[in-house]
């Protein structure tokens, strides 16, 4: 269930600097979760300058830059994946979109696998399917 969703200011940032954002968050999202690749979704939304306010001034009126995302986990992933996800996508925006860091925000909502679908499926029953095939499979 790899998705974040990371929310920017449109303008603020060249097109070559969200595919890499999208491209390196997809990588390191695969990597801590060990999850493949296809797995993984990852999207930026672009707000209009008159729709976002930071510290209560509009973006076109001179508001600070403050991007903000949050990606979802299955109830049950280890708090230390999450936090290396929290850092690691924070740590990305700085360096790749060269914001502030202290003004970064970043959530991961849990979700508990019977409330999410893998293809129409709830992710409870795959886990299930999962560990009973591996178990057969290493069954004499």
């Amino acid at each position: 269930m790899p998705i974040l969703e990371y929310h920017l200011t449109d303008g603020q940032y060249t097109d070559a600097q969200c595919e890499k954002l999208l491209v390196e968050s997809s990588k390191l999202y695969a990597q801590i979760l060990g999850s493949p690749m296809d797995r993984v979704r990852v999207v930026i939304h672009q707000h209009r300058p008159s729709m976002v306010a930071v510290a209560g001034v509009l973006m076109n009126k001179g508001g600070k830059s403050a991007p903000f995302f949050f990606f979802l986990a299955l109830l049950g992933r280890p708090v230390e994946e999450r936090h290396a996800l929290l850092t690691g996508f924070t740590d990305l925006v700085v360096d790749i979109l060269g914001a502030e860091r202290s003004a970064v925000r970043g959530g991961c909502w849990t979700i508990p696998p019977e409330d999410w679908a893998i293809g129409g499926t709830p992710a409870s029953v795959l886990r299930a399917a999962e560990v009973k095939a591996r178990a057969d499979a290493a069954a004499p």
